[in-house]
């Protein structure tokens, strides 16, 4: 177990069919990166430790809403996980450009990070085109309703 599992865990046991995929696996990799990555930033400069925390959190985020969305399997929830997700992703590189204002000294990680990103993006795009928008619960907020059934909601 490393120490992303050891420090927070995903709060799902054992194996089930969402850990095999390629989104799920790029995931936990981005995650780990960043975990290591925030292990070698140095706590004596103020920003670099708030950006390092922002950065497990949001790289923490990715994989737990992949397993949520798969786990649910309705449109409205994966939806919704989804743009969690998207926006985890892109704090994750906001957060490498935020390392490099406050000093970072060791670039090729930030690099790596945002290497990983970009492949996670990908197949991010590939999962989310396979919704099945017509398995679904109304979103009474209209925010993650599948294309047309705004239309049917009253209230």
């Amino acid at each position: 177990m490393d120490e992303y599992d050891d420090e927070f865990g995903d709060g799902f046991d054992g194996m089930s069919d969402y850990t095999k995929l390629p989104i799920y696996i790029k995931g936990r990799e981005l995650a780990e990166l960043a975990f290591k990555l925030a292990d070698v930033i140095d706590d004596e400069n103020e920003d670099l430790t708030v950006t390092k925390e922002f950065m497990r959190s949001d790289a923490m985020i990715i994989p737990a809403n992949i397993a949520r969305a798969e786990g649910a399997g309705i449109y409205d929830v994966r939806m919704e996980s989804a743009a969690i997700i998207r926006k985890a992703a892109m704090e994750l590189r906001l957060h490498c450009h935020a390392l490099r204002e406050f000093g970072f000294k060791e670039p090729e990680y930030i690099d790596l990070i945002r290497e990983e990103v970009e492949e996670f993006r990908e197949l991010f795009i590939d999962w989310v085109a396979g919704f099945d928008p017509w398995e679904y619960h109304i979103d009474r907020w209209g925010l993650f309703n599948p294309p047309g059934v705004d239309r049917l909601v009253k209230t």
